[in-house]
């Protein structure tokens, strides 16, 4: 949201709830895949009511939204953005006095430790960046962009996601590279764009799995992940598909 304020957005905060909906498919998808892949049952009452309570909220929101005005979701959404913001600082403020934790010191306890951190898994990120300069200067990435076109060409299906797809496949890889990408979609296209929106959906409903992959793992040396990739991927890919459709509810291209 800073990004699309400084480049100029008529109303920066519009993608938060899209990006909460985004985010929340991607979260169902990775505990179905981790709970398919580690033989985990979701039968538990208890999961059940938590998952199919949140899958009603957001199925009605949707839904809710799909019946309105493209100025009536803007003025809607920028209100749910406002109050969902305010509460989570405030929720994160509340949680440390109930439990009397000392907010400001764990702060800096936890930057100390995160120091020590960045310097146990630097070769595993210089790995990662140097796979990412080269599927980008090979240029394997407008390959795989114009594949992508022409895929959807045949289907006959628009090109309004290809100009926001750089984003999706770099945000896996790289945080910084996926927000260059994002800026360069706003930059080429305009921040209140479908792409431009979109691009910044892709950037903030997703993670970079290989980056997190590489600094948990690799903090403890741990060298077989298991699941954890595969699992991961699939809450990426469902994440994309969501802010997809997501964009055209909200934002549907002019």
């Amino acid at each position: 949201m800073t990004y699309r304020a400084q480049m100029g957005a008529s109303n920066p905060s519009d993608v938060f709830l899209p990006l909460l909906l985004s985010t929340f498919f991607s979260t169902i998808a990775g505990i179905v895949a981790l709970s398919f892949f580690q033989k985990v049952k979701l039968k538990d009452p208890v999961t059940v009511a938590w998952l199919g309570g949140l899958s009603a909220c957001v199925i009605s929101i949707m839904v809710y939204f799909s019946h309105l005005t493209a100025e009536a979701i803007g003025t809607t959404s920028l209100l749910i953005s406002g109050i969902a913001l305010f509460g989570i600082i405030v929720a994160f403020l509340g949680l440390a006095v109930y439990k009397k934790v000392q907010a400001y010191e764990a702060f800096v306890e936890g930057a100390k430790d995160g120091f020590h951190t960045a310097v146990m898994i630097i070769p595993n990120l210089v790995a990662i960046l140097v796979g990412v300069a080269v599927f980008r200067a090979s240029g394997a990435m407008d390959l795989l962009l114009n594949g992508v076109s022409w895929i959807l060409g045949l289907c006959g299906v628009g090109n309004d996601i290809v100009p926001a797809l750089p984003t999706a496949i770099m945000k896996p890889l790289s945080g910084s590279g996926a927000r260059g990408m994002m800026i360069d979609a706003m930059k080429t296209l305009g921040p209140d764009s479908f792409a431009g929106r979109l691009s910044c959906m892709f950037q903030g409903a997703a993670d970079t799995t290989f980056y997190i992959i590489a600094v948990y793992f690799g903090s403890v040396g741990v060298k077989k992940t298991r699941h954890a990739v595969t699992c991961a991927l699939i809450a990426d890919v469902a994440g994309v598909i969501a802010a997809i459709a997501i964009a055209y509810l909200f934002f549907p291209p002019m």
